[in-house]
């Protein structure tokens, strides 16, 4: 399943956690550590450069955060990002450079590369999205099963058992989410990317395509 693999999802030099993924074969292996690896990383963050605003909260000084937002740790904002009004992040998140993080928007254990739009009433939760993805307005990562049993990635017939019980979506690079889409558990969106608005997707997208509907999805056109 070489369109799962991290090297073909993302940039990594479009993160400040290139150095964490670069350990792992699948984006969703690399779920299960993020807190731990954002408190290891907050210890190399340069001070003159990041607020200490809360136990393990490190905010960049030329990142934007808005009053109304509440935010958790362990969470690193980088340079340039912003947090917008009434934005609620759980904890466990990485908020890469020119990033924003938009009304009403829930983050948990997420890393967004640099200049990810998730901008107005999305929630992202145990997902991994690449430089530049963008999700529209109202759509969500579900990152559970509705029979609460570990998530499994499927590409055509074949399978890899995460032994997960929460894993959203994999995001490549550039990748666009139509408004008011809903992303299955274990989703994987290819770089490039399309998806129609009001989709229900699931499985492994290879990258560019346009994603119309299941049983509806076209290359694009180079």
């Amino acid at each position: 399943m070489n369109e799962a693999k991290i090297i073909n999802l993302y940039d990594l030099n479009e993160t400040i956690a290139a150095d964490y993924l670069k350990q792992f074969e699948y984006p969703w292996e690399a779920l299960g550590g993020i807190s731990d690896y954002i408190v290891s990383l907050s210890k190399t963050l340069d001070l003159s450069e990041y607020d200490k605003i809360g136990e393990d909260i490190f905010i960049h000084k030329e990142a934007k955060v808005a009053k109304s937002s509440c935010l958790n740790g362990p969470l690193i904002v980088c340079r340039g990002a912003e947090i917008r009004h009434c934005a609620f992040i759980r904890g466990s998140a990485i908020v890469g450079e020119d990033a924003v993080v938009g009304n009403s928007t829930e983050l948990k254990n997420v890393i967004l590369f640099n200049k990810v739009q998730v901008p107005h009433y999305n929630y992202v939760g145990d997902s991994i999205l690449g430089y530049k993805a963008h999700m529209g307005a109202g759509s969500i990562t579900s990152n559970v099963k509705s029979d609460k049993l570990n998530v499994i990635i499927k590409s055509g017939d074949k399978t890899i058992e995460t032994n997960r019980k929460k894993v959203g979506a994999m995001l490549g690079d550039n990748v666009e989410v139509g408004c008011n889409s809903v992303l299955n558990p274990g989703t994987v969106l290819g770089k490039n990317v399309s998806v129609y608005p009001c989709s229900c997707v699931r499985g492994v997208i290879k990258e560019n395509s346009i994603y119309k509907k299941q049983g509806d999805i076209v290359i694009r056109n180079q």
